[in-house]
């Protein structure tokens, strides 16, 4: 069950890697319908992580309600490898949540978060461990382009970048997804924000620290389909938005005083119409201004109850998520059926 990580030990400390002879890595991969992928993925991986020298890593695998048989094949493969360790949530609570909870168990000298479809390639990871061994506490593995993204969904990924980068404080890398490694340090700091609606690429670019950027030309999925739908994206975008940035809130503050300004215009203008023998005549000016100033009303009411309606769900204090299973409950689980056998 997630916990909110805000004692002062997380906040205002620097963390210094102990540097031991073996660097222990995290991989955390979160699973949704990936039952088809799921093998290849981890045959690819631990192929690439066995040649990184001097190197131990575990694999946190954090299925979220999924409905085919990934759960089933995450545990064959954790009876099979030790290195794997498998986490289910009660419920499908969306990707940046299992992120999120696959950090909350996650131990080691770094982490690594990366989708299990491959289109986040394994053979980057060696690059990204050799900038985080020479100092860098987050390196992103930036998208230049998808093989099979369709001109709508690069132009809503490019959409959504240059608006959120002008309407936010801090600026957030064009293609930098949720593909990277993360330090101790900057592990520990991602985890003492404790926020309801994630935005996990723009919380890492919040905490700062040195970072790195690694190009890459993102394959074709291996199997299966996007769980990103337009919907979806939508909501991603939205949560985003309001996330990182008060300025939709001021802009309408500032749309208000314009459309004051241009009230006092009009009525000014009417009076000098009355006054020269032409007084304006009808009622459609006046409908027009009602609909138009009724309309944008009703816009800063959405906008405006956007924020309340996070400051609610932030009140109530919910846990983001709830275990299903974790690795000790498939032990024992195992260790029953052994018995019983």
């Amino acid at each position: 069950m997630y916990k909110p990580q805000t004692t002062s030990a997380h906040v205002g400390i620097s963390w210094d890697r102990a540097r031991d002879a073996v660097d222990r890595l995290a991989i955390i991969v979160p699973c949704y319908n990936e039952a088809e992928v799921l093998p290849l993925f981890h045959e690819s991986l631990t192929a690439v992580l066995d040649r990184v020298a001097d190197l131990e890593f575990e694999i946190i695998f954090v299925e979220s309600g999924s409905t085919d048989a990934t759960l089933d094949v995450l545990d064959e493969m954790a009876k099979a490898d030790p290195r794997v360790r498998v986490y289910s949530l009660s419920r499908n609570l969306g990707h940046q949540v299992a992120l999120t909870a696959g950090l909350d168990v996650a131990r080691g000298d770094a982490v690594v978060q990366m989708d299990c479809d491959l289109q986040h390639p394994p053979a980057l990871l060696p690059q990204m461990i050799e900038l985080w061994r020479e100092g860098h506490d987050v390196v992103s593995a930036v998208r230049q382009n998808t093989a099979d993204a369709t001109f709508f969904r690069q132009l809503c990924s490019t959409g959504f970048y240059w608006l959120i980068n002008r309407l936010s404080d801090t600026p957030i890398v064009a293609g930098a997804a949720d593909f990277c490694l993360l330090s101790h340090r900057a592990h520990r700091a991602l985890q003492a924000m404790p926020e309801r609606h994630r935005f996990l690429r723009g919380m890492i670019s919040w905490i700062g620290f040195r970072r790195a950027f690694v190009p890459f030309e993102a394959p074709p999925r291996a199997a299966g389909e996007s769980k990103y739908k337009p919907w979806r994206l939508v909501k991603f975008a939205v949560d985003a938005t309001f996330s990182f940035s008060a300025r939709p809130i001021r802009m309408v503050g500032l749309l208000g005083l314009v459309i004051v300004a241009s009230g006092l215009l009009w009525m000014a203008s009417i009076f000098l119409l009355a006054i020269l023998g032409n007084p304006v005549q009808g009622w459609a000016p006046l409908m027009v201004a009602i609909l138009v100033i009724g309309g944008l009303q009703m816009v800063g009411i959405g906008i405006t109850g956007e924020y309340i309606a996070r400051v609610f769900e932030e009140s109530k204090g919910r846990p983001l998520y709830f275990f299903k299973q974790t690795p000790a409950d498939a032990r024992a689980n195992r260790a029953r059926l052994r018995k019983a056998a």
